[in-house]
């Protein structure tokens, strides 16, 4: 059983990288255009995949018509978002969505005249329909010579060494599975060791000895040349670890995957949100400020959190605390919800619409108490009725906020697409680090040109979002 280590103590002994400027060559294979590499389409089973990346589309749609329009006018190397929101649905509704998405993909890839490379973006705390997507997509799209599974979040926290993956927690690295993530109603698991863990979802299918390992050694002793050796000496259908501490031993994972598969290699990858940036040789920017975004004064933002992880609660209490008079808060009790009340959904809304319409900031949040299924179906199914809740407020509101920040996953994918009826957006950048912003300006959605800011359920400090809040307040110095 992995154990609980200092961080500082364990970086220390991590060998130092010999590959230099590793994203630079990864951007121009990505451009070269004898290397012809596909464009990436990023299948996110909720909005917080996008926590890494700018400048670049996330779509909630996808008609064969819609896809072939974006792969045609997306540039060589380049890639895109699909909001799947996967992880919300129960494991046969999963496979049906994940089935249609790769079959209209494969459509609109020949229709376009354009190759595709798929990576199916999960979450970096190991949960979500693993391996049962990586089936799906390779039952459709084809069978790829390895699975690269690299849950890698630098902005998180979330670090694999030695093939197993931590979180990180103040000054610990705590083995994934003894955190609360692996007490996951839904998505529970017990092995925090990534060659287990395959083992344990695969229900034995895959045994930990066969799963392959690209160490923290190799690919900081080794360099691209090693990783290459190895990603093109491995077993067909073989699933691969990739260790990583860092952004660069991402890079070395990546180069070496695009120079095997122009070689004839064929990859899918299962990862968290850092190997997507890494892929598209993305360079990170710094924190979009809201001063920079023209918000409308004498307007309060609104916060919807609906996420149920210990994390968003702290940063749930440290906001209520913090903010003090100047946020108004609304609480949703869920065991109303579930008796199928709506006098609270429209109380909800009437008290929002006053506040934000003179000038103060709102948040309306579910009640913490967490309610859960006798399985994972009915917790799920008593999510959705708590999402739909959600969505029916942000439907029923009519007074424009200076800005959303949609709290969780399921929460923020269910605002966008159901709520402001986006169907494509611009991942603009962060909000904040691990904090994705996006902007929607068709026309069709409900407040065309909002900011609209997808926190995380499990990212960040207590105080995070308190800071957040506070930062988009027009008269914080």
């Amino acid at each position: 059983m992995p154990k609980v280590l200092d961080l500082a103590e364990t970086f220390s002994k991590i060998p130092a990288p010999i590959t230099p400027n590793t994203k630079n060559q990864v951007q121009a294979a990505l451009t070269n255009p004898q290397s012809r590499v596909p464009i990436l389409v990023a299948l996110d089973d909720d909005p917080t995949g996008t926590q890494t990346c700018n400048n670049i589309s996330i779509l909630m749609t996808w008609e064969v018509d819609v896809l072939a329009s974006e792969l045609k006018s997306t540039p060589a190397g380049g890639g895109f978002f699909i909001l799947t929101n996967s992880r919300a649905l129960p494991p046969h509704a999963a496979e049906v969505l994940m089935a249609q998405i790769c079959t209209n993909l494969r459509d609109a890839s020949a229709a376009a005249g354009v190759p595709v490379e798929v990576v199916l973006r999960g979450d970096s705390t190991l949960r979500g329909h693993f391996p049962l997507e990586v089936d799906v997509t390779q039952r459709v799209l084809g069978a790829a010579d390895a699975c690269i599974l690299c849950p890698f979040f630098s902005q998180g926290g979330r670090y694999t060494i030695d093939d197993v993956h931590y979180v990180a927690e103040g000054e610990k690295l705590v083995p994934a599975a003894l955190t609360p993530f692996a007490m996951d109603a839904s998505f529970g698991y017990k092995s925090s060791n990534l060659r287990d863990y395959v083992e344990e979802k695969t229900g034995g299918r895959i045994k930990r000895d066969a799963v392959v390992s690209l160490s923290l050694d190799m690919i900081r002793r080794g360099g691209v040349d090693t990783i290459l050796q190895r990603l093109k000496s491995v077993p067909k259908g073989s699933v691969v670890i990739a260790n990583a501490t860092t952004d660069e031993d991402v890079d070395v994972v990546v180069l070496a995957a695009l120079t095997a598969a122009a070689e004839g290699r064929r990859f899918i990858y299962r990862t968290g949100a850092s190997f997507v940036s890494a892929r598209l040789g993305i360079i990170q920017i710094p924190a979009i400020s809201p001063r920079t975004l023209n918000l409308a004064p004498n307007i309060g933002g609104l916060v919807i959190a609906g996420s149920y992880v210990p994390k968003t609660t702290a940063q749930l209490k440290t906001l209520t605390q913090g903010a003090g008079d100047r946020l108004t808060t609304i609480e949703i009790q869920v065991d109303e919800l579930l008796n199928h009340s709506r006098d609270v959904i429209n109380d909800a809304i009437k008290i929002a619409e006053r506040e934000i319409s003179q000038g103060q900031d709102a948040l309306i949040m579910t009640s913490r108490k967490v309610v859960v299924g006798t399985d994972m179906v009915k917790s799920l199914e008593i999510g959705a009725v708590i999402a739909e809740a959600l969505v029916e407020f942000l439907v029923g509101l009519e007074a424009k906020p200076r800005y959303i920040i949609a709290k969780g996953g399921i929460t923020s994918s269910d605002m966008a697409t159901k709520g402001l009826r986006m169907k494509r957006a611009m991942i603009v950048g962060q909000a904040a680090p691990g904090i994705p912003l996006w902007r929607c300006d068709d026309e069709a959605s409900k407040w065309p040109g909002i900011p609209y800011v997808v926190f995380p359920g499990n990212v960040g400090g207590e105080d995070a979002l308190l800071r957040l809040v506070t930062d988009w307040r027009l008269d914080t110095p």
